[in-house]
């Protein structure tokens, strides 16, 4: 497993190769409410018509280089043991850029609950962090159709000694819950009935397993992936089966995609375009499979349904 990322970002650009989620409505509605995302990164989705769909593309074939907004978790994007960029999400932006007549993408890291501000305030071009799309993050940027989908799953100790399945379980039993940072599943906690105010927020998936190791939490709620990878050389912690949250009562199934500013659909369209080759091809699963994914969690969602219409 890779190290914890450094704080200071890294501007080493990286040669593309062939080869080779998460808070929702309370946090981003209090952004807006600050201004902290800028009076166009609180409206609707602008279109290609009322801004020619934006010049990044061109900008970015003439300079040779992407700006990838990354933060640090794995398998997702992140910088490996040897200060290498990768991960799903920059591993697939290397293939699609390249298809695109860029040839270098370069890693700016950053807190995962800073993506959506940051892209907004140019400090780099596109979010490559296996971003869930949902209709809150709808309102601030543009997304390309998600590369994969997601069901959820819990850390939990070995045995499972609570008997912490979902949500309904984590609220039923009492259970000191824990998630990560801007993570989805703050919200469908809150859902299920969890006070907000207790939940215990850590920064990343390994800090979740070290707090329910210690016993400072019962359970850790993240995506099926990042659950059943971290826990794999612990020996006091197992993941649970995965299972579909719920949002508004109704099933949810999420999907995680790369995130464009407003203006620029130009360059979130020529993305789409050279995504579905890879995903018809069978590349996208070959890119995808060596960080873990299955072809269960492929997908044909669209950036459209996950946004609400």
């Amino acid at each position: 497993m890779a190290p914890p990322l450094g704080k200071g970002p890294r501007t080493v650009p990286y040669t593309a190769g062939p080869g080779l989620r998460r808070s929702r409505r309370s946090v981003l509605a209090a952004l807006c409410g600050l201004g902290a995302l800028g009076a166009a990164g609180c409206t609707r989705v602008a279109t290609a018509a009322g801004t020619n769909g934006g010049d990044l593309l061109d900008r970015l074939r003439a300079q040779g280089v992407v700006r990838l907004g990354i933060a640090g978790e794995i398998p997702f994007g992140y910088i490996d043991k040897d200060g290498g960029l990768t991960g799903e999400a920059p591993e697939l932006a290397k293939a699609v850029f390249k298809r695109l007549g860029v040839d270098r993408v370069q890693p700016v890291p950053t807190e995962f609950g800073s993506l959506i501000p940051g892209l907004n305030s140019q400090q780099f071009d596109v979010v490559a962090a296996g971003m869930y799309v949902n209709p809150e993050r709808c309102e601030q940027v543009i997304f390309a159709d998600p590369d994969y989908q997601m069901l959820d799953s819990f850390i939990v100790r070995k045995g499972n000694p609570m008997g912490l399945n979902d949500y309904k379980d984590v609220v039923a039993k009492k259970a000191k819950f824990a998630t990560g940072t801007g993570y989805a599943e703050i919200q469908y906690a809150v859902e299920a009935g969890y006070e907000e105010s207790d939940i215990l927020i850590v920064p990343d998936q390994v800090a979740g397993l070290n707090a329910v190791e210690a016993g400072r939490a019962d359970v850790f709620a993240g995506t099926a992936l990042t659950t059943r990878e971290v826990v794999k050389k612990s020996t006091k912690a197992e993941a649970t089966k995965a299972f579909t949250p719920l949002v508004d009562g109704k099933p949810h199934v999420d999907g995680g995609a790369f995130a464009f500013r407003s203006a620029e659909t130009r360059l979130r369209d020529a993305f789409n375009v050279e995504l579905r080759k890879l995903k018809k091809s069978g590349e996208l699963f070959r890119i995808l499979r060596p960080f873990g994914f299955s072809e269960a969690e492929m997908t044909d969602l669209t950036a459209k349904e996950l946004c609400g219409g």
